[in-house]
């Protein structure tokens, strides 16, 4: 049952289709009867019942205990009109927030903290094709492809003053996905082209006739296609040349990083900031970035000068840097800017502020020849997964975050290592990763294992800091550097129609928090049949802001099923919606196929139409 209608502090009660097991509530409103009326009924009951049986066995015909009733309809509709209760099914689009709302990042008329799944308003039948949270503000994508930002942070004003609706930034790109940090929101197109634009509204405002930022290099478009209002945004492209029909198709940042996988399986890197590289997450060190006295003149059509930079893990610039004074050596280098972005660099006096301070995407050195399917990236860790479902990952390593085992204590891996994630299974057992997620200091690897003589299952295993319960596992532990398995999601079987037996239950999507809760949709639907319902969604993790919309506070450290009000399985639904709007309230399209997604935020979450 899918959770529907809004659920503002507790005061409408939720909407939602009518089922055989909710028919109960219809008859909760009726007035008691006598104890000869329930004796009427109850003789007039079996009456019934065995004139019933005596046809059927006339008939020759068998009856099933579990057999639907035939009149099942007629009866509710016969109960509803008995009891003045109306069942309304909603067919338009609505999204579900709950968790933290300080920001507005969920809607500025909700209050501060929503207990439970509410209806926000601002993607009333709309559909997008993706959406990010990040701390004091968010960004989305429409139905036609151009993205809106909105929160505290982008509008620029105190926690908690913001009475203002998602705002048109980019326009006419087509954007496929969308990734936040910070200061900056990346942008990757249909075509493959990767765009930057700045979290804060005051940034993206252009002088007057200035020209419009174009995806080439120096000409402007702007002028001759009256687009001279558009915001400020810069184009990043690679340092070295794709080859002929290669573009980039994923993107995923970390809280200074960027990480982007091309079609031909090459992984390349960005310096979002000049802390990109704190713990080693570039996977390189050396490249090179615009002047800064240049940036003004980056339109022009000159030769523009470049300044080399040295990105210098701070475990290897200051090795000493967590030690107290007394343990730091008297002739030890203090921790200098030039030790960490270089003496040319540091001269130059770079400003990581401005979006075009760092221009280009470089590829990871170590992983060239490397044929990568799928990347992502932690708040300072980066992982990928080749094709054959081998996972290597590099960063930062305090909390075990990289999954490299107990043995490996260094708090900083800067070439991209092997993750063993078929530790305390058989030597027949083989393990193969389907996907991976990482938020925060938080990693979650989607493996299969078989050991070829039974029905293969899925494990979900967890890594890193599970100080509220994130790994899954039943502990709340801080630190854990051995993937383990997470409860009650992993290793599930269901039978199926089509198969005619037991089938692994796969994890769809998980969506993981940088403040540490996580959501995680089970694919219960594949093998379900004809009438099959939706697909579960398990929440675990922090809950201090009713995150895991169990409308309570107490963090969990298993995986619990989210319920609607009336204690039904909160599903995910897919559809064809009757139309789809765009976030200016225009039709985009009707008839659009449309699907639930879910997101985890920071201390919050939204379910959100995605177009399929």
């Amino acid at each position: 049952m899918m959770l529907r209608g809004s659920s503002r502090a507790l005061g409408n009660a939720a909407i939602a289709p009518v089922r055989i097991a909710g028919s109960r509530r219809l008859f909760s409103h009726t007035v008691r009867t006598t104890q000869r009326s329930k004796l009427v009924y109850a003789l007039v009951t079996s009456s019934v019942a065995a004139g019933t049986l005596w046809y059927n066995i006339s008939n020759r015909s068998v009856v099933y205990n579990d057999a639907p009733s035939s009149s099942t309809e007629s009866t509710l509709k016969a109960a509803s009109a008995s009891t003045k209760t109306v069942v309304v099914e909603d067919e338009g689009l609505s999204a579900l927030v709950w968790g933290s709302n300080k920001t507005h990042l969920l809607n500025d008329e909700l209050p501060e903290s929503i207990r439970v799944p509410t209806t926000s308003d601002w993607f009333k039948n709309v559909a997008l094709r993706d959406l990010a949270l990040h701390e004091n503000h968010a960004a989305c994508i429409d139905a036609r492809g151009d993205v809106y930002q909105w929160g505290d942070g982008f509008f620029g004003v105190e926690p908690g003053s913001s009475h203002s609706r998602p705002q048109l930034t980019l326009k006419g790109k087509n954007i496929t996905q969308l990734q936040v940090t910070r200061s900056r929101v990346f942008a990757l197109s249909a075509s493959g082209r990767v765009y930057v634009l700045s979290s804060r509204q005051a940034d993206q405002a252009l002088p007057s006739g200035t020209q419009t930022p174009a995806s080439t290099p120096w000409w402007g478009t702007g002028w001759f296609w009256g687009e001279e209002e558009q915001v400020d945004f810069a184009e990043i492209t690679p340092k070295e040349k794709l080859k002929r029909g290669e573009r980039f198709v994923q993107i995923s940042a970390g809280s200074d990083h960027l990480l982007a996988l091309t079609s031909d399986g090459r992984t390349f890197a960005h310096p979002a900031t000049l802390n990109a590289n704190s713990h080693g997450q570039l996977g390189f060190r050396k490249c090179d970035v615009p002047a800064p006295a240049d940036l003004k003149q980056f339109h022009l059509p000159h030769q523009h000068p470049r300044v080399p930079l040295e990105l210098t893990p701070k475990s290897i610039a200051d090795p000493y840097a967590k030690s107290s004074p007394a343990i730091r050596p008297v002739g030890s280098a203090p921790r200098l800017t030039e030790a960490f972005v270089g003496k040319e660099a540091a001269a130059a006096g770079l400003d990581d502020s401005n979006i075009r301070w760092s221009d280009k995407l470089f590829e990871v050195p170590a992983l060239k020849g490397v044929k990568a399917d799928r990347i992502a990236a932690g708040g300072r860790s980066s992982f990928v997964k080749t094709p054959d479902g081998k996972v290597l990952g590099w960063g930062a390593n305090e909390y075990g975050q990289l999954g490299l085992g107990g043995n490996i204590t260094l708090d900083t891996i800067t070439v991209p290592t092997e993750v063993i994630l078929w530790r305390m299974t058989p030597g027949s057992t083989r393990t193969t990763c389907l996907d991976m997620f990482a938020g925060g200091d938080l990693t979650i690897f989607e493996v299969q294992r078989s050991d070829g003589s039974g029905i293969p299952y899925i494990d979900v295993l967890s890594c890193g800091n599970g100080q509220y319960g994130g790994l899954g596992n039943a502990q709340y532990s801080n630190a854990q550097a051995s993937p383990v398995r997470a409860k009650n999601v992993s290793g599930l079987l269901e039978y199926s129609e089509f198969h005619k037996n037991l089938q692994p239950i796969v994890p769809e999507t998980v969506s993981v928090s940088p403040t540490g809760h996580v959501l995680l949709t089970l694919d219960t639907r594949r093998h379900a049949g004809p009438g099959g319902g939706g697909r579960d969604v398990m929440a675990w993790g922090a809950n201090f802001d009713y995150q895991l919309g169990t409308g309570k506070r107490g963090s969990q450290s298993t995986p619990t099923l989210i319920e609607t009000m009336d204690g039904g399985r909160f599903m995910l639904q897919s559809k064809r919606a009757d139309e789809v709007r765009d976030m200016q309230g225009n039709v985009w399209k009707k008839g659009v196929e449309v699907e639930q997604r879910i997101v985890a935020g920071w201390n919050n979450s939204i379910v959100y139409w995605r177009i399929q």
